[in-house]
């Protein structure tokens, strides 16, 4: 038992830096032990870290989040494809398997850490004014840190897709890859056409519910709309959230898609691994390979196919823009050499929510950390696989409402509520107030008098923002932190909106069946805006434009379209315009950012997105003529990149406190054994052979030098 102990403290102080103090330290520990005993009876082990690279794969796919971790499984049920996943961070730990902790995660070494750009309209009550923006940096990506809510989006989304010019992508089409995935364990749908059993991905309910959840059901339906599978025929009406967990834990991508594949001779996974850019040879305009930094070593790996990003909506634009594929002017003026000009990192979207309202309540039927007793609760856990644990991030009910501004005749909400029997004061300031990123002055004015209290929130989030946000580069060197500009609320009917979705919340709340907790509203202003009446729409407008939240669904910023479309950047098969052999498969491919939680349509465009590329490489003809083709030119050019290992033993680690940006330990590493470096180019890169590079001093001004000139 002290050799547990010991390795759970350790685990704790290698995810969050320090371990935490006060009563939850002892559940934080036990917990830890809970996930030994599911590997124990998990069918699959965790996956391999190869050390040992070919120097070619047939698939590349970089990235191994919701939609990488899907990809990699899929492609390489092709046994004669060998197929590299890359990703950028560990192997998920004890701490990220207990759904109840999935704020603890957010902010630690397993999270990119992003912000962004300071706001004059949004995130006025986040410290500078910027919101955090939580992307996993870890195995499986941000289904490791997300609150795990199953939310597929609406019928019209997809329909609107293929209206932009988008074949294939209309509702009935992408339906089956939402059922190819999921095994759906609620008896209830067990016979809904809309849902499947059997499938890689678990989706259930959380075994542990507050009576409150079940008074928010009964309020929608008091107020006219039904108790429904807001993943079925409509999406109108409330629920008890599905999320994706099994036997009480979380079903990361990383679990579900990557463990049962973890002894595929055809497949390899190389974790740690920072990828720096894409190889694309300018006279072909083909990507020959991807470099990658691990371990402080340098590779250079060749894709005999393609190259697949699934990096995400942040670092997927990042790393085609460090290619050389982006806005002309952006790229010149960091000195990047522009391959193919395209709007990469423009028309992105998120799904923005207010915070902060609070109802409280005198029945101890809330979750408030400190009355729980860790003990009880946790062996709760451990042993029945139940108790608040299981609860998925906190979020126990979902609805999607309409406002005056939305077509009732059309099933198509514009609203969705997140309901949680908790709110920012319900931690007494440990971690929520963080994860968000509020100012000291707000919390202590507006949350610290009702800290530790019964209370429940809902938090009205926008389904379909008009406002346009944008990723650029920083710098032109790969590992400093790109600019985020969410722009919420640009347009200012965005905000109008969801003022009108704060007012139907304020409705349920009132409704009759939450007077037998005595619920009630904190009636406690904003301090920005006691100007304003409060609940009038100046005030909530003003709680909008102070506490916005992200709902961590980024999205759209390289933009699926058909060749007319000037804002496209892949065309309907996910080809990257302009560029052969690669493709983005994530988030970022998005036209409009589905109705409802990201991560099941992700999920759902990697299904899809694999079988096309099965379809070109094992049934069109047209690519075999192509693969002939590259051969011929390759040979032509007497291409021989290979996997490249780099020593690279003096690279420098700056200290994380001394980051802006909190880039894990890498904002300014120091390539240093590059010699002559700066003189490769992709021109000549195909014929570099490892014993012709040798140690130097060359420094990260060199480094990104060397970037911006090939």
């Amino acid at each position: 038992m002290v050799l547990n102990l010991l390795f759970i403290t350790t685990v704790i102080k290698s995810t969050f830096g320090v371990v935490t103090t006060g009563l939850w330290l002892i559940p934080l520990m036990l917990a830890a032990i809970t996930y030994y005993r599911y590997d124990a009876v998990d069918p699959e082990s965790r996956p391999l870290d190869q050390l040992n690279l070919f120097p070619e794969y047939d698939f590349i796919v970089v990235g191994s989040g919701s939609a990488g971790a899907v990809v990699a499984n899929r492609l390489s049920e092709v046994r004669k494809w060998k197929v590299l996943l890359i990703e950028a961070g560990p192997d998920e730990n004890e701490i990220s398997d207990v759904p109840s902790l999935a704020a603890y995660l957010q902010l630690s070494k397993l999270d990119w850490g992003y912000k962004t750009e300071p706001s004059t309209k949004a995130c006025l009550g986040m410290q500078n004014n910027r919101c955090n923006w939580p992307r996993g940096r870890v195995l499986g990506g941000s289904s490791v840190l997300n609150y795990m809510l199953y939310v597929r989006g609406n019928r019209n989304d997809y329909d609107h897709w293929a209206s932009l010019g988008n074949p294939g992508w209309d509702y009935d089409h992408v339906l089956r890859y939402f059922k190819k995935s999921e095994d759906n364990r609620n008896p209830y749908l067990a016979n809904n056409k809309y849902h499947n059993r059997g499938g890689l991905l678990t989706v259930q309910e959380s075994p542990w519910h507050s009576p409150l959840v079940a008074a928010f059901v009964e309020a929608g339906t008091q107020m006219g709309y039904e108790n429904r599978d807001i993943n079925g025929a409509k999406q109108a009406g409330f629920m008890i959230a599905q999320g994706t967990i099994r036997r009480g834990s979380r079903c990361s991508t990383a679990k579900a898609f990557l463990r049962p594949i973890r002894s595929r001779k055809n497949f390899h996974l190389s974790m740690n691994s920072h990828v720096t850019r894409i190889i694309i040879e300018p006279g072909t305009m083909r990507a020959q390979a991807v470099e990658f930094v691990k371990h402080g070593k340098v590779y250079r790996i060749a894709a005999r196919r393609e190259v697949i990003l699934s990096a995400g909506a942040i670092n997927t634009p990042q790393l085609m823009m460090l290619s050389g594929l982006g806005p002309r002017k952006h790229l010149e003026k960091l000195g990047i050499r522009v391959l193919q000009d395209l709007p990469v990192g423009e028309n992105m979207q998120d799904h923005v929510g207010m915070g902060g309202l609070t109802f409280l309540v005198d029945k101890p039927v809330a979750i408030v950390q400190d009355r729980f007793n860790p003990t009880a609760v946790t062996f709760q856990y451990v042993l029945r696989e139940r108790g608040p644990m299981t609860t998925l991030g906190g979020v126990e009910g979902l609805a999607f409402v309409h406002t005056p501004y939305s077509n009732r005749s059309l099933d198509w909400p514009d609203i969705q509520f997140h309901m949680a029997p908790a709110s920012i004061n319900s931690d007494n300031g440990a971690r929520v107030k963080k994860v968000l990123g509020l100012k000291e002055s707000v919390y202590q004015e507006v949350y610290h008098p009702i800290a530790n209290k019964d209370s429940w929130t809902i938090m009205p989030l926008l389904l379909r923002p008009r406002s346009r946000g944008s990723v650029k580069l920083r710098t032109a060197n790969p590992f400093h932190y790109p600019l985020i500009n969410a722009n919420y609320f640009d347009d200012p009917l965005d905000a109008k909106t969801l003022v009108e979705g704060a007012k139907i919340a304020l409705r349920v709340a009132e409704a009759q069946v939450f007077k037998q907790f005595g619920s009630r509203l904190w009636r406690k202003p904003l301090p920005n805006c006691k100007q304003h009446k409060f609940l009038s729409d100046a005030y909530l407008e003003c709680h909008v434009r102070t506490i916005s939240m992200t709902i961590y669904h980024p999205c759209g910023t390289a933009k699926m379209g058909p060749a007319w479309d000037p804002e496209a950047v892949v065309d309907p098969r996910l080809r990257v315009y302009g560029v052969r052999g690669l493709r983005v498969i994530d988030a970022s491919i998005m036209p409009t950012i589905s109705s409802g939680n990201t991560n099941a349509p992700v999920i759902m465009i990697a299904e899809k997105g694999a079988d096309l590329i099965k379809e070109d490489w094992l049934t069109n003809p047209e690519y075999k003529v192509k693969r002939q083709a590259q051969v011929q030119d390759a040979q032509a050019a007497g291409s021989n990149i290979q996997g490249i290992s780099v020593p690279a033993s003096n690279i420098s680690h700056s200290d994380r406190s001394n980051m802006e940006i909190g880039f894990g330990n890498s904002s300014h590493i120091n390539i240093s054994n590059f010699s002559n470096s700066s003189h490769i180019s992709n021109s000549n890169s195909s014929n570099i052979d490892s014993s012709n590079i040798y140690s130097s001093n060359i420094d990260s001004s060199n480094f990104t030098l060397n970037y911006a000139d090939s």
